[in-house]
């Protein structure tokens, strides 16, 4: 039911962190995967890196530039992926920034603008860009990594959050207006997970320390933790799974 074999995966974002664990995850599942971020020489090393893994039904990787701020770049990933892959069957939009760690009163407009704009419009054209093909196939696997940030108030990551719960409203939306094609859009909340995008976070030992306290599994997340998840959702084992947002924070938000 886990099995991707024949399927094409594009993952943004995935040079590194949660991005890279979801790419080598599902190249391990079967899929043939497209490593992207900015700089290229990035993903053709992390594409080889996939590549010279030994495991049984192991699918390919090529690696495509992509700067997901650019709708020119946006395109170009979709038609190269086309042409090199043949078709898109999963679409994993896990690229975002935060330029800004502090209240929303504080946060320069130009910040602000770009937060919104690389978390939201960018995954809104690129949706724009897959989805006429998934149509046409009648099926297709899209998911948004959002944050923890989403679903409760921040002191540091308020502009962030916002971004993040609107991503979660373009799953849902997804998954009424494309159901009917067998489309399926989905949602991951990590906690904070221990990459170089949360660096801030975790390298803070009082925040860090309290993070713990209040997290039963008494750790924070590794990249691989939330790879699995995002393997289920383009799977088979998740068919009848869609609009939904899955938190991985083990079980913070119990508390």
């Amino acid at each position: 039911m886990f099995n991707l074999k024949g399927k094409v995966a594009l993952i943004t974002g995935s040079t590194r962190g949660i991005g890279k664990a979801i790419a080598i995850s599902m190249a391990d599942a079967g899929a043939d995967v497209v490593v992207s971020s900015r700089n290229i020489g990035d993903c053709e090393d992390i594409a080889r890196e996939i590549n010279e893994r030994d495991t049984p039904n192991q699918g390919r990787a090529i690696a495509i530039a992509c700067n997901i701020s650019h709708r020119d770049q946006l395109e170009n990933i979709v038609t190269q992926t086309q042409k090199q892959l043949g078709k898109i069957d999963i679409l994993v939009l896990n690229a975002a920034v935060n330029p800004h760690l502090g209240s929303m009163s504080t946060i320069p407009d130009k910040a602000l603008d770009k937060i919104l704009s690389v978390n939201i419009k960018s995954n809104h054209w690129l949706c724009q860009l897959v989805l006429p093909e998934m149509v046409e196939r009648k099926e297709g696997s899209i998911t948004i990594i959002s944050s923890i940030a989403a679903l409760v108030g921040q002191r540091d990551l308020g502009a962030y959050g916002l971004s993040k719960a609107a991503d979660l409203a373009l799953i849902r939306n997804l998954a009424v207006e494309y159901g009917g094609d067998n489309i399926r859009a989905n949602a991951i909340a990590p906690g904070l997970i221990k990459t170089e995008f949360a660096r801030m976070l975790w390298e803070n030992k009082t925040l860090l320390e309290d993070t713990i306290y209040r997290t039963p599994l008494n750790r924070i997340g590794e990249p691989d933790d939330i790879a699995g998840t995002a393997v289920f959702l383009a799977s088979k084992a998740a068919k009848f799974i869609t609009g939904q947002t899955i938190t991985i924070d083990g079980g913070s938000s119990a508390n």
